[in-house]
């Protein structure tokens, strides 16, 4: 009997959610270990072997804790803020490749991707930009001073960060000449220097990497630019007034979300699925294409995680090492510093391109 290929797809897509959200639900037991390192103490380790049950007993708490609604609130604006965050959230990983293709004899090209769109990368910022209302509603329905302050701070925030990410990535699509993030992970699989699955658009958009970087700790509300909830200041900013699973929902959201931005920075300026002699390690195991394809798609999909993975470490690391900005810093930074330079970077490509056409580069 014949599978037909959506339904392929939806168990690509169901299994890209359940990985999402596993690596979500134990980010958080990550960040609490990675803090005790940094900070000379344990973290958790009484729940299961090095305490990896910690995350489950912690979902567990926020399912049973009491539901609880300000009584001033708007109801249904209220519960709609967090499940739009989530939602948003989730979304947004649909049109990342997190492998190349799967060459199965009965099935033919298995892509493992949940969908295939020749405008990825503007899926992305659209869904994206939709995150925002998350916030934005649940902190005007809570009808509180403090998360209305923390609603504002997001969304003139995102607003901002938003532009210089935006230009950031033109430079990127200039040079590849498409927005679908396959053929952009595609095109770094071509040698450099000799090197098969190295010609990664870090060696030639370092600007727009830090660019690109800066905004995602913006555009992920965290340290140094996690003004939205600084609880010196805003109690607990936007979600002051949640508690139970729907605060699970906003923390959830940040994680997923960070997911997602390690994965599409990988796929821009870290080769995405490609990794150093992936051709060559392909033919030194096996003589079959098919096979030799096969075994390159599937190591290229564990070392697409293991650069997630780096990225995610990353945004702890500097979580729990640099202090937070002040919000004219912040604002000041997006506007009179990051804009420009991502206007910059686009006219140092642009130049770059003509030069290299006209002289056959």
């Amino acid at each position: 009997m014949e599978i037909p290929v959506i339904a392929i797809q939806a168990l690509i897509i169901l299994a890209i959610f359940g990985i999402t959200l596993l690596i979500a639900t134990y980010c958080t037991w990550a960040e609490r270990r990675i803090a005790g390192f940094l900070q000379d103490r344990p973290g958790p380790n009484r729940v299961g072997l090095w305490g990896l049950g910690q995350p489950l007993a912690d979902a567990v708490k926020l399912f049973f804790k009491e539901e609880f609604i300000p009584a001033n609130a708007n109801k249904w604006l209220f519960i709609a803020g967090p499940s739009l965050a989530m939602l948003t959230a989730l979304m947004s990983s649909a049109v990342v490749p997190f492998g190349n293709t799967l060459v199965l004899e009965d099935f033919g090209p298995i892509r493992l991707q949940g969908i295939e769109v020749n405008i990825g990368m503007l899926y992305i910022f659209g869904v994206v930009s939709l995150g925002v209302y998350g916030i934005m509603i649940g902190g005007w329905a809570s009808n509180n001073k403090f998360s209305l302050l923390g609603a504002i701070r997001a969304a003139s925030q995102n607003i901002s960060y938003e532009i210089a990410l935006g230009l950031s990535l033109i430079a990127v699509l200039m040079m590849s000449g498409t927005l679908s993030l396959r053929e952009i992970a595609l095109q770094q699989a071509e040698p450099l220097f000799g090197i098969s699955g190295m010609n990664w658009n870090i060696f030639y958009q370092p600007l727009g990497f830090i660019i690109f970087l800066t905004c995602a700790f913006a555009e992920t509300n965290r340290t140094p630019f996690d003004l939205p909830e600084s609880e010196a200041e805003l109690v607990g900013g936007y979600h002051t007034e949640y508690g139970s699973m729907k605060l699970g929902l906003y923390l959830f959201a940040e994680y997923v979300n960070i997911i997602v931005v390690s994965a599409v920075m990988s796929t821009l300026y870290f080769g995405g699925f490609n990794f150093p002699f992936q051709n060559e390690i392909g033919a030194l195991l096996s003589n079959d294409p098919r096979i030799a394809h096969n075994i390159i798609t599937i190591l290229g999909t564990v070392v697409f995680f293991l650069k997630i993975f780096a990225f995610i470490f990353f945004f702890m690391w500097v979580r729990w090492t640099l202090p937070r900005f002040r919000y004219d810093q912040l604002l000041n930074l997006g506007w009179k510093g990051l804009i420009p330079l991502a206007i910059i970077n686009i006219v140092l490509t642009g130049g770059f391109i003509l030069l290299s056409e006209h002289f056959g580069w």
